[in-house]
């Protein structure tokens, strides 16, 4: 979306809060100017008294707060009724701040910018010529009541250049459903959605801190390590063949595959008039497989009650001495679960690039013999022993033509598929379904997705795990493809690749 325009799918309002040092001003103007809309800082509302107290080094009462939230809330109606979207900046530190801001004031946007204490510390102290002295920040600390689930937070961590904390917030702000938000009343709930967030209790869990999306019936999780994609389901119903909280990932399960999916032949290719090297990471094939960050600690950049945006860096290294900064944002919606993977050059070379994603679904049928499968694929790679391409063949006639969808059966797929039918949004859709029940979940391949490999688990180390879920993977590229070119996205210095996918289940309700 074209950012700067005024649009019915944005909120009237956004107001940013936090405490002093977590850059409101810079992020509200910022921000303002992204979309061309009004901006108004909180501290242009305080009396001249309410400055000079906090100047002398005396923190501000609720009742010297009040007709500084009355002054800013009349300033909102006064946008609303004009007409006139706005972003305004607050403190906010409590609830019943919030409340008395958002009370009557519908579809009002809040972004937290949370920060630890010590960073919050050191900007302060490092800020000069500003009424408000580092001392009162433990004040505001004090008595700071981070905003609920409830409240409907964008939440975005400030450990991060203001642009980036600003392209967070719209990347959440886009197609964000703002009806409900906005409090009927303080204390009242903001909207039908639930949230919760699961959070580091216990001993550390092997895949680092997760993050629970919640909208309506349908839940998904996604973990810290390698930004996966854990759980996802609807009505009580596992769509997903994952994994468990406290268990390591297996088999690639939910797991992003960047810079490249599937295999290299020998981990060795040519780019740019150099002959590199990576790890060979499938030993017993000498290959390197699925990529370089499905084991880094992804950091999480911003969240709300059904969106999470993580990112990480892929920095030089043997192999791959290439620099990209690397972004996946999940979110739940009437449509199901959509995913967004964004890659970026930052480096002063062009990158070879290719991305995927390793989700393994199920319908709830046991074994994937009896589910039915629909792919709609013209042509499918085969491939030799190593699972390395051969050649491209049409699939019809042979077993692997699933464009009517039919059951699995004993049938062992470990397939590449391209020349996806598209839809006229240009979408192809890959469905699984239950055998004797209307319901199933369809994979949506979007923006970037030129092939899917479809994959029945046969050859999983675990016997328990084989055969129980269909890993169903989007991808830009086809196996190999760093070393034969085919389809390889080359990323010129500052150029940005975006993959597109998302799952849909159907028959829930």
């Amino acid at each position: 979306m074209a950012h700067g325009t005024a649009s019915g799918d944005l909120p009237p309002l956004v107001l940013v809060v936090g405490v002093a040092g977590s850059g409101k001003s810079t992020v509200g103007r910022l921000l303002a100017e992204r979309l061309g809309w009004a901006y108004r800082d909180a501290d242009e509302f305080h009396s001249p008294a309410g400055r000079a107290k906090m100047a002398a080094g005396h923190a501000l009462t609720d009742s010297d707060r009040r007709p500084w939230l009355a002054a800013i809330g009349e300033w909102m109606d006064g946008a609303m009724a004009a007409r006139r979207q706005a972003v305004v900046t607050c403190s906010a530190l409590k609830r019943a701040y919030r409340d008395a801001l958002l009370a009557g004031r519908p579809g009002v946007l809040l972004v937290y910018l949370h920060g630890s204490p010590d960073l919050l510390r050191s900007r302060l102290a490092g800020r000069h010529g500003h009424f408000f002295p580092a001392g009162l920040l433990e004040s505001q600390l004090a008595v700071l009541e981070e905003p609920a689930p409830d409240e409907h937070p964008v939440v975005v961590e400030i450990d991060q250049p203001p642009e980036a904390v600003v392209a967070a917030v719209l990347s959440l702000m886009d197609r964000e459903d703002t009806s409900g938000r906005g409090s009927p009343g303080p204390g009242a709930e903001r909207g039908g959605r639930a949230v919760a967030r699961d959070g580091p209790s216990g001993p550390p869990a092997p895949t680092g801190e997760s993050w629970r999306l919640v909208h309506g019936e349908q839940s998904a999780v996604v973990v810290q390590l390698g930004g996966a994609l854990r759980e996802y389901g609807v009505a009580g119903r596992p769509l997903l063949d994952g994994f468990s909280p406290g268990s390591a990932v297996t088999g690639g399960r939910g797991q992003l595959l960047v810079p490249w999916p599937n295999r290299v032949g020998g981990g060795r290719y040519d780019f740019g008039g150099r002959s590199l090297q990576l790890p060979l990471t499938e030993v017993d094939k000498n290959n390197a497989i699925h990529g370089l960050l499905r084991w880094t600690l992804w950091k999480l950049l911003a969240r709300t009650d059904d969106a999470v945006l993580l990112g990480t860096t892929l920095c030089p290294q043997p192999g791959y001495p290439f620099l990209l900064d690397v972004r996946v944002e999940y979110r739940l919606g009437p449509d199901g679960l959509s995913t967004v993977v964004h890659a970026t050059n930052t480096g002063t070379d062009p990158a070879p690039y290719g991305v995927g994603q390793h989700p393994y679904l199920t319908v709830g049928t046991g074994l994937v013999d009896s589910a039915v499968l629909t792919v709609p694929a013209r042509y499918l790679l085969r491939t030799d022993d190593r699972g390395l391409p051969v050649g491209r063949e049409p699939v019809d006639g042979t077993p692997y033509d699933f464009r009517a969808g039919r059951a699995i059966g004993d049938l062992r797929l470990d397939t590449a598929f391209t020349g996806l039918d598209r839809d006229p949004d240009g979408r192809a859709v890959v469905r699984l379904a239950h055998p004797s029940e209307p319901r199933g979940v369809d994979v949506r391949l979007g923006e970037g997705t030129r092939y899917v490999q479809v994959y029945t688990g046969d050859t999983l180390s675990d016997p328990g795990q084989r055969r129980r879920g269909v890993a169903v993977e989007a991808m830009s590229c086809p196996p190999d493809a760093f070393r034969s070119g085919t389809d390889l996205t080359v990323l010129e210095p500052g150029a940005s690749h975006v993959l597109r996918w998302g799952l849909s289940p159907w028959g829930y309700a």
